[in-house]
């Protein structure tokens, strides 16, 4: 539950794709914000003009002094991540050090400087795995088949575990597969950059095995929302994992033939798609029941093809196309 109104917000990962559209919401909203990233992934163009920038690793051992320094924050948007899946099946101690010992590290800055609320970003596209319903609603079984997803399941069973202890308000979102402007080309989502340059350029798509595998494209100004919606939202007092877990998708399938589609549709000229062999272990579908973030008020506004044309247009715009 929340008490009071927040005025001043911790982004980590907040010059990446997605944390940066959030500080952006932030800021409009007249909040304090502050971003740390350490630009492994993230651009400092990225960061709002408002925010202020700091250049740190969330496993750094300074960042409780940062804590200090601002008086504290009455919110945490924890964005900051290691997000390739394949980078985790190589590196699977790496992707541990900074998706659990990172986030141990904010957690602990979190909790001696009374922090109110954490939103944590999880993966609703890795932590269920192969599952049985369709769409997955929050209290699927969990069951991640890349140490990117056990992290961030971990993840959100240290939060709940810092609640039960430390009385640390926190709630985790598990996004579906998020695109749209600012996004480089990685990841499953990242495909949707891939196909948006290619196309750009006139060169051929490959799509492995029949493409009609499907995800659940959300754009990002959704995402956003959904951010917005849990922050200040007053929340279930449960102590079940799933009580503070929300999906954010569009409950939508698209597969990649669709969305190869849906790129050339929206970009207005065509190229050729070329059929490669099927990747071994890839999830064949993924789509996440929304119906709890529904009842906190939140709506998938954007559909696929609106935000497939939204973020060809922005990446052509910024190639100068």
């Amino acid at each position: 539950m929340r008490e009071k109104k927040a005025k001043t917000v911790l982004v980590t990962g907040g010059a990446g794709f997605i944390g940066s559209h959030v500080a952006d919401a932030y800021l409009e909203r007249g909040l304090s914000v502050t971003v740390v990233d350490n630009l492994a992934s993230g651009k400092v163009e990225n960061v709002p003009a408002g925010a202020e920038f700091v250049e740190m690793d969330i496993r750094d051992e300074r960042l409780p002094d940062l804590f200090k320094k601002n008086g504290g924050f009455d919110l945490i948007s924890h964005h900051a991540a290691q997000v390739d899946v394949r980078v985790s099946v190589a590196k699977p101690g790496f992707d541990a050090d900074v998706n659990v010992v990172g986030l141990l590290n904010v957690l602990d800055a979190a909790r001696e400087s009374g922090v109110a609320r954490i939103v944590f970003v999880s993966s609703g596209g890795v932590v269920y795995g192969n599952a049985d319903q369709r769409p997955i609603p929050e209290t699927a079984p969990k069951r991640p088949e890349s140490p990117y997803g056990v992290t961030k399941l971990v993840g959100e069973y240290y939060l709940r575990c810092f609640r039960l202890l430390h009385d640390l308000d926190y709630v985790a979102l598990r996004y579906s597969n998020v695109y749209g402007p600012r996004q480089d080309p990685h990841g499953e989502a990242g495909v949707v950059a891939i196909f948006s340059n290619l196309i750009m350029r006139d060169e051929p798509l490959t799509i492995f095995g029949d493409g009609e595998q499907t995800r659940d494209y959300v754009y990002v100004d959704d995402i956003v929302a959904a951010n917005m919606t849990v922050s200040e939202a007053t929340l279930s007092d449960g102590t079940e994992l799933d009580d503070r877990a929300f999906n954010v998708g569009t409950g939508v399938e698209t597969s990649v033939n669709r969305l190869a589609q849906g790129l050339m549709q929206g970009a207005g000229r065509e190229v050729h798609v070329k059929k490669a062999p099927a990747r071994s272990g890839e999830l064949q579908w993924n789509c996440l029941a929304n119906d709890r973030l529904r009842s906190l008020g939140w709506e998938a506004e954007v559909d696929v093809s609106e935000g497939l044309k939204r973020t060809y247009e922005w990446i052509a715009e910024r190639a100068g196309r």
